[in-house]
């Protein structure tokens, strides 16, 4: 029987961004299932502490998104567990410089496999569910998906692809699924380190003159999912007004 509670399918969910969506969204009452890659610490941590919370609302996924063949199995793992599928988040991303003149196939793959190709092919894979579920679909962007970053033309370019997937499937998927996506700004520094001086940069050129917490993003993804019962093909800027001076 299908679980009463909703279902949301959550990628790169075991730490960071990911990990406050996971949070906020089974603190607003969704079961959850949460796929990673190589975190599995992270990832028991968290599915510890959701556990502990509300017993059997999780579901660990593993798989590896540029395996193109690996992601319907997502969705089907999904419904055989808890019976349905409600929304979708794509939030699992790569990030890195490619600059030009030094950037691989290697890099264009890798950069397109997780940031535009994974969402697509996922949500086709969803789609049945969610329009029976009159469900969600929230992808995670960038505003360097709309204004380019200085040495990361793949990132960019996979980025904008994923804001013009975001459209398209709102086009293709209503009116029984709306489909949004949430550009972060200075929310997380990656993890691999920033200079000093290029966060005070950034942080003089936003608005609001401070980064953002990831449950910035999370609550975000919680209200397009949850509340914004009228909006789809958007792009919510969480980024403390820095898109204002790109």
């Amino acid at each position: 029987m299908p679980a009463e509670r909703p279902v949301a399918l959550v990628t790169g969910a075991a730490k960071r961004v990911g990990a406050a969506i996971a949070r906020r969204l089974h603190a607003a009452g969704y079961d959850l299932a949460l796929h990673h890659r190589h975190s599995g610490a992270d990832m028991a941590a968290l599915v510890a502490g959701l556990e502990a919370a509300r017993p059997f609302s999780t579901l660990v996924l593993r798989a590896e998104l540029a395996d193109a063949a690996a992601l319907p199995d997502l969705v089907t793992a999904t419904e055989a567990h808890f019976g349905r599928l409600d929304a979708l988040v794509n939030n699992a991303s790569a990030f890195r410089p490619t600059p030009l003149g030094h950037a691989t196939p290697a890099d264009w793959d890798e950069l397109f496999a997780s940031n535009a190709r994974a969402p697509f092919f996922l949500a086709q894979a969803a789609a049945p569910a969610l329009r029976r579920a009159g469900g969600a679909i929230v992808n995670l962007g960038d505003i360097y998906g709309e204004r380019p970053l200085a040495n990361h033309p793949v990132y960019c370019m996979a980025k904008a692809a994923l804001l013009m997937l975001t459209q398209s499937l709102a086009k293709e998927l209503g009116p029984e699924v709306r489909v949004n996506a949430v550009a972060p700004g200075a929310v997380m520094w990656p993890e691999e380190g920033k200079a000093e001086h290029e966060k005070g940069a950034m942080l003089a050129a936003t608005a609001l003159r401070r980064a953002g917490e990831p449950d910035d993003v999370a609550e975000a993804v919680r209200w397009l999912l949850q509340d914004a019962r009228y909006t789809t093909g958007q792009v919510i800027r969480v980024d403390g007004g820095r898109s204002l001076n790109l």
